[in-house]
């Protein structure tokens, strides 16, 4: 048992006065926080670990005053001495993002969007009343932040493309627009991260988490990062609808209704800021640290861009921008970053494969030969551990130890971009066969997870035909 799942359930059983039946890790998010849920008789909660203790602070101050204003979050429960572990009420295992992958654009998940944005209200202005700024980590969304934002587009994705624009009038444009933006006509609390992935639903109801890098802030912010989430994807019809759900709950808590057209203007401005940022974002996490996740997001995120400027507008003039923003919304551009996707048709068939050096290297069946062997050995192997000794790379486990661990999503990432020029390669020119082998020492824990993972990417990015074979899965010790 890990020190940290062992400080997890000692500060339970000592705080709650009840038995752990079990703690289950749960999948890493964006941040370096680190999950896990306990099962205590019918009961669940959330363990958090966090080394962060500024952020911790923050989250506590701002669960309790939240709760206290009526506003669903969840109930710090217990805290570790040192402030880096803390047990929390369970609000669901589904965020709205899963809810509306599974169910579709239906009523129902129309219904919960609704909610949380009536709900996102009432946490902005009646949150606001009374909170203390100087407890969050950051006090004010300023006109630097939004020039941040900016910059962070030009430099790790505008710059990347080699194109040819005026710096010095983009500069301008930049500046014309954060002053525009931060001279908003209502500044209450912003979440800052108000996406479908930090709205949990439970039982009908939703509940907010991971609020905690919030701070004073205009009202669209919030609105236009969840609208605009590109995961979600969501249709005209329903970001103008939800958009105008939201200033009439608003309306609710404010002393003097909201100028419709000054405010949608601004939100259109604070949309086009989160698609910039989150461009940036992809250009830093992809092209820069080669991320291949963050590299196939960028048409998408591309897409979401061409989409907005085709359809809204803002009312100010910014022609450097507008230049810049076509430049990079242009199909040539899209098509750059957009890979080719396999059909039915496609003869390409990629065969994978986990082994065991102890074994050999396993031959190429198919009339090509060549392709790739990964030595997986200089990844810290889980077997070592009597946790995963007797799991396998399949075992949820020994996914997260690599995972959160070891070096493998490093190496990993940087295995996807080796492969990624032969898989493009071969599906122009109508090859019909590649391996790939993935070995360590006993086949059984590295090997199977790197395999596994890899054909999952293939699948996912190119469409691909996959053949997966474990090859020594009948010498796996499981006892």
């Amino acid at each position: 048992m890990s020190n940290i799942i062992l400080s997890i359930q000692q500060l339970f059983t000592a705080s709650l006065s009840a038995n752990v039946d079990s703690i289950e890790t749960l999948p890493a998010s964006g941040s370096n926080r680190a999950y896990y849920r306990i099962k205590s008789g019918d009961i669940t909660y959330i363990a958090t670990y966090n080394s962060h203790v500024a952020e911790n602070e923050s989250f506590f101050y701002l669960s309790k005053h939240f709760l206290d204003k009526g506003i669903n979050v969840p109930a710090v429960l217990a805290i570790s001495e040192d402030r880096t572990i803390y047990i929390q009420e369970d609000v669901g295992r589904d965020n709205l993002l899963e809810v509306l992958q599974k169910e579709g654009t239906t009523d129902i998940t129309l219904g919960l969007f609704k909610q949380s944005l009536s709900l996102l209200a009432k946490l902005q202005i009646e949150g606001d009343k009374g909170l203390d700024y100087d407890k969050c980590l950051v006090k004010r969304f300023s006109k630097e932040a939004i020039l941040n934002d900016l910059l962070y587009f030009k430099y790790y994705f505008l710059d990347t493309l080699n194109k040819t624009y005026n710096k010095e009038a983009l500069s301008k444009d930049f500046e014309t627009l954060s002053t525009y933006l931060s001279n908003t006509a209502e500044e209450h609390f912003m979440f800052r991260d108000f996406q479908s992935r930090n709205i949990m639903v439970k039982e009908g109801r939703v509940y907010f988490i991971d609020f905690q890098g919030g701070m004073k802030g205009p009202l669209q912010y919030d609105v236009a990062s969840l609208l605009w989430q590109a995961k979600a994807n969501l249709s005209k019809e329903w970001k103008d609808e939800l958009l105008l759900h939201y200033i009439t709950a608003a309306n609710e808590y404010l002393p003097a209704p909201i100028n419709t057209e000054n405010f949608i203007s601004q939100y259109n401005g604070f949309v086009l800021i989160r698609l910039l940022q989150v461009l940036g974002a992809y250009g830093f996490r992809g092209l820069f640290e080669r991320k291949a996740h963050f590299i196939s997001s960028i048409p998408f995120g591309l897409q979401n861009l061409q989409f907005f400027i085709q359809n809204y507008t803002l009312n100010i003039p910014l022609p450097e921008l507008n230049n810049v923003l076509s430049i990079v919304s242009d199909n040539a551009i899209i098509n750059r970053f957009m890979p080719v996707k396999a059909n039915e048709q496609t003869p390409l068939m990629v065969h994978i494969n986990s082994f065991s050096y102890r074994v050999g290297i396993p031959a190429d069946e198919s009339n090509n030969g060549g392709g790739f062997v990964f030595d997986m050995r200089g990844i810290l192997n889980p077997g070592r551990f009597d946790d995963c000794k007797h799991l396998t790379g399949l075992d949820k486990p020994v996914q997260e130890f690599l995972a959160s661990k070891t070096k493998m999503p490093a190496f990993l990432n940087s295995v996807w971009s080796t492969i990624d020029i032969t898989i493009e390669d071969y599906l122009s020119r109508g090859f019909e066969s590649l391996q790939i082998n993935f070995g360590c020492t006993g086949g059984q824990h590295r090997s199977v997870y790197a395999a596994e993972q890899t054909a999952k990417y293939l699948q996912d990015k190119y469409n691909l035909k996959v053949v997966l074979k474990h090859r020594n899965r009948e010498n796996w010790v499981l006892k």
